[in-house]
């Protein structure tokens, strides 16, 4: 212990000497020296405290193997997609934590969004950015249909489940029924005008009926979505023994090193990050301004303000009609918050793996973590609205020493192998 101690005094004291800031002796903190406040927040960010995945009750087979099997399938097919080139996965890739290592989502154009990830995702009860999906099978829907995405049409995706045996097959013993009447190649309510033509042509039957596929559809992805889970991070051994060792000192150098502990005391204190960055998946699921400035060329966008606005209109979402929820289970949609305050507000992302899920903001803005840590610090003024977050004053030595505190919550999935690579 005394040797560890010396070894992180000596680095501090080099520190010092090459920046020439003055600074205190330092410790590396055990159970004893965090305050009751700090350890009750430390617990609280514990994988050890993630609660039981949320059921979903607008999926009435979110949970059912089957269905996460026909799922599977589905996120790695690449024939769900106009050119037959783009599946799910290839945005979000599953070795880069399920996102795709680019500013803006590519598919068949370029999207103006970067793609987020979809670890520990189903625990939110909100999605995209300014959270206009209220449920995951109803986001997996909206790429399917965009232009810019998948680009394939609803007529489409159901000659499809029709057409191939293994599809059919799982689609009928999980969802019953499909379409007998004679299937347009491509008609969509949201496709260009002569799909648009197509979809007008068929009658409220028939457009109900493939609308009908295409949410089950959504529903299956959703149930494969849910496997994919956060792993356990040198942040959650390091909790775990805080909490284990019963107020008791104890040598924790083998698990965070001195500049991690300072970065996880400037978290959960003058950083000011567990405001927002907090559970056990360091996210409140809430919606937030802090600032980010747009992309050049491109307005600031109203972001959850309107976002909350097209999830009430949508006809997939938990009160419409494909939804298997009755009204009084869609709590989340219904008294949803809708104040000028969250013009300009973002959806809080995960922090857990943030270390491999670069470059940041929902416009990929920013490109590194060092970066991250400079806006927050700094808390420029909003084009929109109000910025939530203030200056932080904090020095240079003390935002690296967050960014190193951040770099512990990378870890491997908690999900099994076998969801983690294509079925096909």
């Amino acid at each position: 212990m005394y040797s560890f101690r010396l070894k992180a005094l000596i680095g501090v004291a080099t520190i010092a000497a090459v920046t020439g800031i003055a600074w205190n002796f330092i410790s590396l903190p055990t159970a004893s020296e965090w305050s009751a406040e700090e350890l009750r927040l430390i617990d609280s960010l514990s994988l050890d405290r993630l609660p039981p995945l949320p059921a979903d009750p607008s999926n009435a087979v979110a949970d059912n193997p089957d269905a996460a099997e026909l799922g599977h399938r589905l996120y790695f097919d690449t024939r769900l997609s106009a050119n037959g080139n783009i599946a799910c996965a290839s945005c979000h890739k599953p070795e880069l934590m399920f996102t795709d290592g680019l500013q803006f989502g590519v598919g068949i154009g370029t999207g103006d969004r970067h793609t987020p990830s979809l670890v520990g995702l189903s625990h939110s009860p909100w999605f995209y950015w300014d959270g206009r999906k209220d449920s995951q099978w109803a986001q997996a829907l909206a790429p399917l249909e965009a232009k810019h995405e998948h680009a394939v049409t609803r007529s489409e995706l159901a000659r499809l489940i029709i057409a191939d045996p293994e599809y059919q097959r799982r689609y009928l013993a999980l969802f019953g029924a499909l379409p007998d009447f004679d299937i347009p190649e491509a008609a969509s309510p949201l496709g260009d005008a002569s799909e648009q033509q197509a979809w007008q042509a068929l009658s409220g039957d028939e457009q109900q009926q493939l609308s009908r596929v295409f949410a089950n559809i959504g529903k299956a992805i959703a149930a494969y979505e849910r496997k994919i889970q956060p792993g356990r991070s040198r942040f959650d051994d390091y909790a775990a023994q805080l909490r284990d060792s019963d107020s008791v000192a104890v040598d924790q150098g083998d698990i965070l090193s001195s500049s991690e502990l300072e970065g996880l005391r400037l978290f959960l204190g003058k950083g000011m990050c567990v405001t927002c960055h907090n559970g056990p998946l360091f996210t409140n699921h809430e919606f937030h301004n802090t600032g980010v400035l747009a992309n050049p060329g491109e307005l600031p966008p109203m972001a959850r303000y309107d976002g909350i606005r097209i999830a009430r209109e949508d006809p997939f979402n938990c009160l419409g009609e494909f939804s298997d929820a009755s009204r009084d289970q869609c709590i989340e949609l219904r008294f949803a918050r809708d104040t000028n305050e969250l013009v300009g507000a973002h959806k809080t992302p995960t922090l857990r793996n943030v270390s491999l899920t670069a470059p940041y903001m929902h416009g990929g803005q920013i490109q590194s973590l060092a970066d991250v840590m400079t806006h927050y610090n700094e808390a420029p003024t909003s084009m929109l609205s109000h910025n939530e977050a203030k200056p932080l004053g904090l020095r240079r030595p003390q935002l690296r020493a967050i960014e190193a505190f951040l770099l512990t919550l990378t870890a491997p999935l908690a999900t099994p192998r076998q969801w983690l690579e294509s079925p096909l």
